[in-house]
């Protein structure tokens, strides 16, 4: 029996990212404001799918350091700085890592609840241009509140549940270097071009049409060379706070570093989501259908397990099992917790980021869940395979899912 989404039902029709430059002022999207990425995707989906703007509803945007270049709502503040129409809406939400994928389910909840036709959900960030933290929230700012909200620095936490779950360094990186090999392959294939928007800066004329960051030549050696990256702010009394907290341990085994976590980086996404009415208007056949979206959050000082916690939630809400599933994109957001994540779900380790993820190709924060809405459609389409889930867990332990169904 079919169940998943109450209510109407919602499709994908098309989903866009820029490249994902490298995170600082040498990468090639540095010199790109944050609303510029995201006027050149606007002005990409209507090229693409002849999509009248002024039927859009809202355009929902993650974007995880609201300040400064991104700050004022952006989404709001690129609609019109791409000259759209002044009746399409804009907001930018934050929900920390899980933004990019959250303002996906959101878009779509207000299309499965007849709000809209059409809307947009997105993303965006310029870690070279505004700096991770440096808007200063109280969670991570403010000692008082950071000590009430258990606060715990992401690398420290990455590395306790290496150390909860026994996972080693060696196993950690060897996940790195398939990522960087997955990634690697992926680029030279052309597995990215079919939702790759090149991006020109308009002041040096330079073009950016690939991911920065991936590291083909990285092998098991060189990463064993790294020194551990959190070690020194968990000595800071974090190691001896989640010591005590979990008394089986009796060390943090710092085992991350910046081989085997996740890149900063610069980009944008977004994508088209409707009823099949609205894409009947446009002769537009939608590519797939949103079968199950899910949040959850967890144990704020363990953190990043929520994506784990949302993917069963979705693929409850779906009726599936984990092995109905064809592919998954998990946001790595270090090895460990990825390896737990298909140790706790009991994939098939060939089914799960088989283009590489964070650790190679970066995370723009606010982006990388719709980015992997798009790279998980387009890489169901080139299987011909039929169902995936997108996953990512984030700050204060939240966690998003959605599973897509091609149509």
């Amino acid at each position: 029996m079919d169940t998943g989404l109450k209510g109407g039902d919602v499709f994908i029709y098309d989903a866009v990212r820029t490249p994902r430059g490298a995170g600082k002022e040498s990468g090639g999207l540095h010199q790109v404001p944050p609303v510029d990425l995201v006027g050149k995707l606007l002005d990409s989906l209507v090229e693409r799918t002849g999509l009248d703007p002024q039927a859009v509803g809202d355009v929902i945007l993650g974007c995880v350091t609201q300040t400064g270049d991104q700050g004022g709502n952006i989404a709001r503040t690129a609609i019109l700085h791409a000259g759209w129409p002044d009746s399409v809406s804009g907001v930018a939400i934050n929900r920390f890592c899980t933004s990019g994928l959250d303002a996906c389910i959101m878009a779509a909840t207000r299309v499965q609840c007849g709000i809209d036709g059409w809307t947009l959900g997105g993303g965006v960030e310029s870690m070279s241009r505004v700096a991770m933290l440096s808007d200063n929230g109280p969670y991570y700012a403010d000692k008082r509140v950071s000590r009430t909200a258990r606060f715990v620095p992401l690398g420290v936490a990455a590395d306790l549940v290496a150390s909860l779950e026994g996972i080693t360094r060696e196993e950690a990186d060897a996940y790195a270097v398939r990522s960087q090999q997955r990634a690697s392959t992926a680029r030279d294939s052309g597995a990215f071009a079919k939702s790759l928007i090149a991006i020109t800066n308009p002041e040096t004329g330079n073009t950016v049409t690939a991911d920065e960051i991936i590291r083909p030549n990285v092998t098991v050696e060189r990463l064993a060379a790294f020194e551990p990256a959190f070690a020194t702010i968990g000595a800071k009394g974090f190691d001896e706070a989640l010591i005590q907290r979990f008394p089986d341990l009796n060390e943090i085994r710092h085992i991350h570093h910046a081989g085997n976590s996740p890149g900063m980086v610069d980009g944008a996404a977004l994508v088209l989501i409707g009823t099949r009415e609205a894409g009947s208007g446009l002769g537009l056949r939608p590519r797939a259908r949103i079968r199950a979206m899910a949040n959850a959050s967890v144990d704020p000082v363990i953190m990043l397990t929520g994506g784990i916690e949302a993917s069963r939630k979705a693929l409850d809400q779906a009726g599936m099992t984990a092995g109905d599933i064809d592919l998954v994109e998990f946001n790595e957001a270090f090895a460990a917790v990825v390896l737990k994540f298909i140790r706790d779900l009991d994939l098939d380790p060939e089914k799960v980021n088989v283009n590489g993820g964070a650790i190679s190709l970066g995370h723009a924060m606010g982006a990388t869940g719709a980015m992997q809405i798009g790279m998980a459609l387009d890489e169901l389409e080139r299987r011909d395979q039929t169902t995936a889930l997108i996953a990512l867990s984030g700050g204060a332990g939240v966690g998003a899912a959605m599973i897509i169904e091609r149509v």
